[in-house]
């Protein structure tokens, strides 16, 4: 079987609308909340239609030390224009961003992975110092 590593697709943000880019609302501190926001197609947008959409991202953070990794959160898409009249009818899309808070007392690292229905899965990584 096939790690997560193996299965995922990586690039640099700045040229591919696939990657999720983590963005941290301040500088973490011990035992306090921070914000995290992840976003897909930020330079280049994602065109989230009917066929050809983000389905969800999801936050990881590994502290140091640690064997196993820690799901903070999960954030699922379902608005891509689709309707009763057909693909693409509706006026209402869904923006490929979520945001999230954690705590920690450890420095680590943050994962996000995206889902698209056709180009499969992305990740990228961020290393956060406490």
């Amino acid at each position: 079987m096939s790690s997560f590593q193996h299965l995922t697709q990586t690039a640099d943000w700045k040229t591919e609308k696939h990657v999720p880019v983590i963005a941290l609302s301040g500088k973490p501190k011990k035992g306090e909340s921070v914000g995290v926001n992840i976003t897909v197609g930020k330079e280049i947008a994602h065109p989230n239609t009917t066929e050809h959409h983000i389905a969800w991202v999801s936050l990881f953070f590994q502290p140091k030390g640690e064997k196993f990794p820690i799901e903070i959160g999960k954030a699922e898409f379902s608005s891509h224009g689709s309707s009763a009249a057909g693909p693409n009818t509706s006026t209402v899309y869904t923006s490929s961003s979520a945001c999230f808070d954690f705590k920690t007392d450890k420095s680590g690292v943050l994962t996000a992975f995206s889902s698209c229905n056709i180009h499969g899965l992305w990740g990228s990584s961020l290393e956060v110092e406490l």
